[in-house]
């Protein structure tokens, strides 16, 4: 793996110098566009504007429009706007696991000590364990600041970036039923949670959409067409719900004791 940021973590007093990787990776398949007439791969270029010639990576600067004019950004003006968040993941407060809500988290990225920090580093590991606390963090990575939360994930420190407030949509906005639910409905539906509970077990989820993209991928190479099942989701009709919730109990008993 290779580290994406060089910095340290600190809490209190202690500084911990760590790498940062990141923790997951896009499974999606590496698709080209082409033209629909001729397959001829299409390519994005870097033109400019003016002379519509193509520009190279290397000749291309950041730049903020001001009143007519472009105000020219160096890579130390981005450090520069905040030195110590550019360089360090600063702990500011503790919080319990499960005070936060699912929808704040983005993407996952491993801390790894560097020479001077492993003892240090354990240390904040192994209390963040004890506790079942998170550190609340944040830093600047990529010209951009993130608020981030600090755990434990397989005995490594793991940072999950996680969304601002401002960045989550008001969901006032939705149109929400106003359906009443009885309390018979409402019990059924606990008895059906309470027969699918079960332990969490990481392994045993796959992603198999691009396994069977691929399948009909090399079918249409081969001048075949792959064989789809049709699947058509229909939804429950509120007089059905009570029998559809007892079926599914009852299908779920009968797995179980088969």
């Amino acid at each position: 793996m290779r580290s994406i940021w060089n910095g340290s973590i600190s809490f209190g007093l202690v500084s911990i110098p760590v790498k940062l990787y990141s923790g997951s990776e896009d499974r999606k398949l590496d698709l080209d566009m082409l033209d629909k007439k001729d397959h001829g791969r299409i390519r994005y270029k870097r033109v400019n504007e003016d002379t519509g010639k193509e520009v190279e990576w290397k000749d291309i600067v950041k730049g903020f429009k001001k009143d007519d004019a472009y105000v020219i950004l160096e890579k130390e003006d981005f450090e520069k706007a905040n030195m110590k968040k550019s360089k360090t993941i600063d702990i500011e407060e503790f919080i319990d696991e499960s005070e936060v809500a699912d929808v704040l988290f983005k993407k996952p990225y491993f801390l790894e000590p560097q020479k001077e920090g492993g003892k240090s580093y354990n240390l904040l590991r192994d209390a963040l364990s004890e506790t079942g606390k998170l550190g609340v963090a944040t830093f600047v990575m990529r010209q951009k600041e993130h608020l981030s939360l600090i755990g434990v994930y397989k005995k490594v420190l793991v940072l999950h970036v996680i969304r601002f407030v401002d960045e989550i949509r008001d969901p006032k906005e939705l149109k929400m039923s106003k359906a009443t639910i009885k309390k018979k409905e409402v019990e059924m539906a606990i008895s059906l949670i309470e027969q699918y509970t079960t332990d969490f077990d990481f392994k045993k989820y796959k992603d198999v959409y691009n396994d069977q993209l691929m399948k009909i991928i090399d079918s249409k190479a081969t001048g075949k067409k792959a064989k789809i099942e049709d699947f058509d989701s229909k939804p429950t009709p509120a007089k059905d719900l009570m029998a559809q919730l007892k079926a599914s109990l009852d299908k779920k008993k009968k797995g179980k004791a088969s």
